[in-house]
């Protein structure tokens, strides 16, 4: 929706916070502002109206007495709710606008307040009262926020290059184990020395630029309704009607999969109103494996929609890279940022909110590595003891990763699955400290998915690439009130494969859907880079001088896939782009 900023301490100056909001213009191009509320202190908005288009809910929005002011990027989808508890308090307010709710209910009730806003956010409230400073993530991180703090000097955006510009910081190379094996850097942190990612479900009312405390938003579980697959039915439907809302147009990411089938599907089969829909349709060869545009136009023919193909190959590839890796923030290994930017790049025009299936395969256990895990859960002991004496049977990449990732420990067996390759075990601590133990195993796996893939790479792809072409993404399965229903879910085989979401598919005679083959969401890299056409040739010049370059910075086994790409493919094509990736990210964003 917005790009979000603030810098507080002696680096304040109009300048700086200018160039914050002039760089993520793309973050939200219809109105801008800069503001100082106090010296030492500069706020700026990139807004991207959503709710209540017209310039009365521009941004900074101020308080009616001007005690208060918000700048925020997301949507309050409770926010219906919220002004009537407002009302009812005599508090009256003017707009149709989600963020006059917002500024009010913070004014209200502070921090009180901010638990019962349900959405998806990054917010910053400024009270000229108290000279004090709100700031706050939603729990699912599906909006992005980032900081620097020095002595000196506090910088908040919703960009983390922003920050590194104006700090200084120099790209940390160091965090490259990380992304070779988990596609990121590691948690909280950035590619950004001293530039660090704002935690989802974080908050804090910092006093001063220099000194604040964290505290971590618990939400309350109130819902006692039975489970069931009709009250998640019910509870979905109500969802969508509520997160396909907006005052201008709306669209749908439309896979042919499970997950945004079943979301438009029930859509229109509560409305009736046909969306613009968008699949990516690669190359004839490739649709037998990567057939999301064939069976998203057979899902067409059966509920319309205004369905739109976006053909991919490699000459598609090589004309948008460059404009492609400039609107990059953070690279992130997983060529689906790539497809996603093209789908937003296709819709511009047409829509400004694009609805997605993202957060259902990490929550209802829909990847290859929860079946997997839940195999090794099964039968444990034999794994453990059998693993190292199968490990040189003659069968394909899926199971050699399998058996190599076999632990006595659970919690480092899946994080081996969930990994490129099995990581180092100096790697493994900031990632085992997100395995939440008081959780069964496999929930914790996926709750796991939850806070770390889901957030680093499926929602911030998401986020920079639809925000690159000014689109809000959404994600429905991610509504606070999904969350809390699969909070509760106790039993492992509604958790395994999505029966739920398998069995409404199968009431709308959608059956053939639920029967397709997953394939994921990415470029046909293995047979790109298996062929050594014009992609592979790009990609495998582009390795090799970025291992000369950076020789002595290098993790031995990285430096050797960049010198010897070609040999690397068979079994590590992924790990092949992703170094391509960000070896053409470092050349064009390294300070």
């Amino acid at each position: 929706m917005c790009g979000i900023h603030l810098i507080w301490g002696k680096g304040a100056n109009e300048r700086s916070i200018q160039t914050l909001v002039t760089g993520s213009r793309h973050r939200g191009p219809d109105q801008e502002a800069v503001y100082s509320p106090w010296p030492g202190l500069w706020i700026g908005v990139n807004r991207l109206r959503i709710l209540h288009p017209g310039p009365d809910a521009d941004q900074p929005f101020w308080t009616q007495d001007g005690t208060g002011l918000l700048i925020w990027n997301g949507e309050i989808y409770n926010f219906k709710d919220l002004r009537n508890v407002l009302r009812s308090l005599g508090v009256e307010v003017l707009t149709q606008s989600d963020t006059e709710v917002l500024v009010y209910y913070l004014k209200f009730f502070g921090i009180e307040g901010f638990k019962k806003i349900q959405g998806m956010f990054a917010f910053i409230f400024v009270d000229l009262v108290t000279k004090t400073v709100l700031v706050a993530r939603d729990p699912n991180g599906e909006k992005p926020l980032y900081f620097s703090q020095s002595p000196d000097t506090l910088i908040i955006s919703s960009e983390s290059r922003g920050i590194a510009r104006l700090s200084g910081s120099e790209v940390d190379l160091g965090q490259l184990n990380n992304y070779f094996y988990f596609r990121n850097p590691a948690p909280g942190k950035t590619f950004y020395k001293g530039v660090r990612a704002w935690k989802p479900g974080r908050y804090s009312q910092i006093h001063h630029h220099n000194t604040f405390r964290w505290d971590t938003l618990k939400i309350d579980q109130s819902n006692e309704d039975p489970l069931s697959k009709e009250l998640f039915r019910d509870t979905l439907e109500k969802v969508i009607l509520n997160q396909f809302h907006a005052d201008v147009p709306v669209g749908v990411m439309l896979s042919g999969g499970m997950d945004s089938s079943l979301l438009y599907a029930l859509w229109y089969r509560q409305t009736g109103t046909p969306l613009p829909a968008f699949t990516i349709q690669v190359e004839k060869q490739y649709r037998k494996k990567y057939a999301d545009g064939d069976a998203a136009s057979r899902f067409t023919q059966t509920i319309p929609a205004d369905h739109q193909l976006v053909e991919i190959d490699q000459k598609t590839v090589l004309d948008h890279w460059h404009e492609f890796i400039l609107s990059v923030d953070q690279p992130i290994g997983d060529s689906a940022g790539f497809l996603t930017w093209m789908i937003g790049k296709k819709a511009k025009d047409q829509v400004k909110v694009l609805a997605s299936g993202a957060g259902a395969d990490e929550l209802w256990g829909g990847y290859q590595r929860h079946k997997a895990f839940h195999q090794y859960l099964e039968s444990k002991n034999f794994w453990i003891t059998w693993a190292p004496l199968l490990k040189n049977l003659p069968f394909g990449r899926s199971w050699k990763k399998f058996n190599s990732g076999i632990r006595t420990s659970a919690n480092e067996t899946f994080l081996n699955f969930s990994a490129l390759s099995n990581p180092k075990s100096e790697l493994l601590d900031d990632y085992l400290r997100i395995m939440d133990a008081d959780l069964p195993e496999y929930k914790r796996a996926l709750d796991f998915d939850r806070q770390l893939y889901l957030v680093q790479d499926i929602l911030k792809i998401q986020d920079n690439a639809l925000m690159a072409h000014g689109i809000e993404g959404r994600s429905p399965y991610l509504d606070h009130q999904l969350i809390q229903l699969w909070k509760k879910v106790e039993d492992t085989a509604l958790l395994r494969g999505k029966p739920w979401i398998v069995s409404c598919l199968e009431d709308l005679e959608l059956t053939w859907i639920t029967e397709r083959k997953k394939s994921g969401f990415g470029l046909p890299l293995l047979e790109w880079l298996s062929e050594n056409g014009p992609f592979a040739k790009k990609v495998f010049s582009a390795l090799k001088e970025f291992g000369v370059n950076y020789r002595s910075e290098l993790p031995i086994e990285i430096f050797q896939l960049t010198q010897n790409p070609h040999q690397a493919v068979k079994y590590q094509f992924l790990s092949v782009y992703n170094l391509f990736l960000f070896a053409e990210w470092l050349k064009l964003h390294k300070p």
